[in-house]
């Protein structure tokens, strides 16, 4: 039986429509953005496989295209209906900060950039650009891949950081293992970046390693 023919307070859309997008569960959600489901099985059955499959919500909104299209009614076009999905939670959480908001310290930096990095499956080196009164003027990613001391490049993040006027900075990497514990390695980019940007008068204030479930402020644990 296809969802079509179900009860109209059970068919994910119409429920959402009469309770509430928090009465759904999270296959109930994502049976909404794949639309259809596949021979034998409705959009539901297929929502429920996929969940089972990566064993949680956030580890399927993060497969792989590769991964996904592996699986039986898997197309391009649910594919992408997912990752719209997962960058639309993305920029709305990023709307809560907005540019001319004042970061309150360590914390709110911390928060906005966990919420925008926590997920990524490979290493991604970006920077917070602020005013001299700690206010966001804009939010870059400016290296993507294995960040290290020799792939981040100070030339590139001191003219980035000039062309906003930026007075201030706070830089901020992503670990994809999810111990956002600093390593040597990211000490010693902090203070290339940070003696780089000095010549030109911007002051790094600090940098934040993203882990999983936590972040790391090398300014608050004294590496800065």
């Amino acid at each position: 039986m296809t969802i079509k023919h179900w009860p109209v307070a059970e068919r994910p859309r119409e429920k959402l429509l009469i309770q509430g997008a928090k009465h759904l569960s999270d296959a109930e959600l994502i049976a909404i953005f794949l639309q259809t489901g596949t021979r034998g099985k409705t959009a539901l059955d297929l929502a429920r496989d996929l969940l089972n499959e990566f064993g949680s919500l956030k580890k399927l909104l993060n497969a792989s295209k590769q991964a996904l299209s592996q699986l039986s009614g898997m197309g391009n076009a649910k594919y992408a209906a997912l990752k719209a999905a997962l960058e639309l939670a993305q920029r709305y959480d990023i709307d809560n900060f907005t540019p001319g908001e004042s970061l309150q310290g360590s914390e709110g930096a911390k928060r906005f950039l966990a919420q925008r990095m926590r997920s990524y499956t490979q290493e991604v080196f970006a920077v917070l650009f602020l005013d001299s009164r700690h206010r966001i003027i804009c939010f870059e990613e400016l290296f993507h891949g294995t960040i290290n001391e020799a792939s981040v490049y100070p030339r590139e993040v001191v003219r980035r950081a000039l062309a906003h006027n930026a007075a201030k900075i706070i830089l901020a990497h992503n670990h994809p293992s999810g111990d956002p514990t600093p390593s040597q390695a990211d000490r010693d980019m902090t203070t290339l970046l940070k003696k780089a940007l000095a010549l030109v008068d911007i002051k790094v204030i600090d940098h934040i390693v993203i882990g999983h479930h936590s972040s790391v402020s090398l300014a608050e644990v004294g590496y800065l």
